[in-house]
């Protein structure tokens, strides 16, 4: 039996296939892309060989998507739907306001811990670049976000009259020679130096022993310039998904989305 997976994010959709603990495929399209086609997420589940579905199981950071989902899967495959919110994540969140926290942060969370039972910090490179800090407990503490690469790029685009949008990439020269290559440069090593400041401050308040991980779409580009980050996982998310889908099998928490709770 198949686990499906979902992670709908702003810029990507995410999803992929559980055969037990081995995860059999995955890939990611376009969110707008699924937005007006809802049948290229079921060919490529059909492409993939995914007959017997156990579950399903959906992190999602835009709502609109939710509804879309649910009566699409229950249409076609009919199965238990489990829309991950920090209720039923089974992480012990300090939150003020639990509901604010993107379910996409709450199952790497879930995972992280899972994976390594010490304080974390996780960075996730993705259309904003996220920070979320776990305790020695296995506690989520909170986090910080700031603008991703491409967020940052199109507003300079937006809010100047000349200054171009620019697809940002390891520069070859810190001086840009080009506007392009100065905006490139500027995001680019912008983005190193406020993720390696961050990372200082957060394991000085947060003690000592924690480790820096990293997942997200943008994570390979900085890795080598960012040595406080010792591992990458790009998968991290789905296999968050996994682990709260086992801790809700034998419980009613299904077929409700985000937007719901």
């Amino acid at each position: 039996m198949s686990l499906i997976v979902f992670d709908i994010g702003n810029t990507n959709i995410t999803f992929g296939s559980f055969n037990g603990r081995k995860l059999d495929f995955y890939q990611s399209i376009p969110t707008q892309k699924a937005k007006s086609d809802f049948s290229i997420i079921l060919s490529s589940l059909k492409k993939n060989k995914i007959k017997q579905v156990d579950g399903i199981v959906i992190s999602s950071v835009v709502p609109p998507l939710d509804r879309y989902f649910k009566e699409f899967f229950q249409k076609h495959l009919s199965k238990n739907l489990l829309f991950v919110n920090y209720k039923n994540s089974g992480l012990k969140v300090l939150y003020r306001n639990p509901r604010e926290i993107g379910a996409d942060r709450i199952a790497n969370a879930v995972a992280g811990y899972e994976i390594y039972k010490r304080p974390l910090i996780i960075i996730d490179f993705g259309t904003a670049i996220t920070f979320d800090c776990v305790d020695s407990s296995g506690r989520y503490l909170g986090g910080i976000i700031l603008p991703g690469i491409r967020i940052s790029a199109q507003a300079l685009a937006e809010k100047t009259a000349k200054l171009p949008y620019v697809e940002v990439s390891e520069p070859e020269s810190l001086i840009g020679r080009s506007t392009k290559e100065c905006i490139s440069s500027g995001i680019y090593y912008g983005t190193i130096g406020a993720v390696k400041e961050i990372i200082f401050y957060l394991k000085k308040q947060m003690g000592k022993g924690v480790m820096v991980i990293a997942t997200g779409g943008d994570a390979g580009m900085f890795m080598k310039r960012i040595p406080e980050i010792k591992k990458n996982i790009p998968k991290i998310t789905l296999y968050g998904l996994k682990i709260i889908w086992e801790k809700n099998r034998d419980t009613s928490h299904f077929s409700c989305s985000e937007s719901d709770q």
